[in-house]
């Protein structure tokens, strides 16, 4: 029998094997973004940072390490049940819902790594934004870090096979009613899966409009983690500055 999900987001980030399939993400890339994003963004040293959509809590950890008072948020209860094992009296954890306030202000919310777009509902995407201009304090930043939809649909890579961990996992990406989606499935432990992932293709003129009914600021655009220009045929990432 074939484990199905409806609410992807809930289930799927909330298995081992999203952390199996994605484990080779680029650390070191996401480490070097961390220093230039808070070096341009010029966040006061010990400044607090919610990391909204943290996952396991690698952004969270590292912006820690290099002097914020950090809070990780997600939905995911066992991320965020491994990721409180790094807490410390500047670094903390909590399940939470983007799309509610959190309870306190920042310095900086953060928005990584294609964490939005999610939602069944299209109305929880404007919550989200107005969520984080809610979190932040009267001199704070707020940073989506999204895909570039229109160069991921022109790349797609239609099928693909991805063996991690011994584990075959069978990927079938395209792009139906406005999201990217992607079907993952695979079998462990002599069982079958199958996950789907779907993202809003949002263009960074769908994000202008949000931020406009959000009455939020968009202050600067860029398309790469070193803060190169954004453009629309080429960036791989769509980051946005915004308050």
């Amino acid at each position: 029998m074939t484990k199905n999900t409806t609410k992807w987001f809930t289930s799927w980030f909330d298995t081992p094997f999203y952390h199996t399939l994605y484990k080779d993400r680029n650390s070191k890339e996401a480490q070097a973004f961390m220093d230039t994003l808070t070096s341009y963004l010029n966040i006061p040293e010990g400044g607090t940072i919610l990391d909204l959509a943290c996952g396991k809590g690698r952004h969270a950890r590292y912006l820690n390490k290099i002097g914020y008072d950090v809070t990780g948020a997600d939905l995911s209860e066992n991320s965020i049940a491994f990721a409180k094992q790094f807490e410390n009296h500047r670094l903390h954890f909590e399940v939470h819902d983007m799309c509610k306030p959190f309870h306190k202000q920042f310095d900086a919310v953060f928005n990584l790594f294609t964490s939005f777009g999610y939602f069944e509902d299209d109305d929880d995407n404007l919550k989200t934004i107005k969520a984080i201009k809610a979190d932040l304090n009267a001199s704070g930043f707020g940073v989506i870090d999204f895909m570039n939809s229109e160069y991921v649909i022109a790349n797609l890579v239609p099928e693909e096979v991805k063996t991690v961990d011994d584990i075959e996992f069978h990927l079938k990406r395209y792009v139906e009613d406005g999201y990217i989606i992607k079907d993952i499935t695979f079998t462990a432990d002599g069982e079958d899966y199958h996950f789907q992932e779907r993202v809003r293709a949002f263009t960074l003129s769908d994000f202008e409009m949000l931020f406009e009914q959000a009455d939020v600021y968009l202050l600067d655009v860029f398309g790469d983690y070193k803060l190169n220009p954004f453009k629309s045929k080429t960036s791989e990432r769509l980051v946005m500055i915004f308050k």
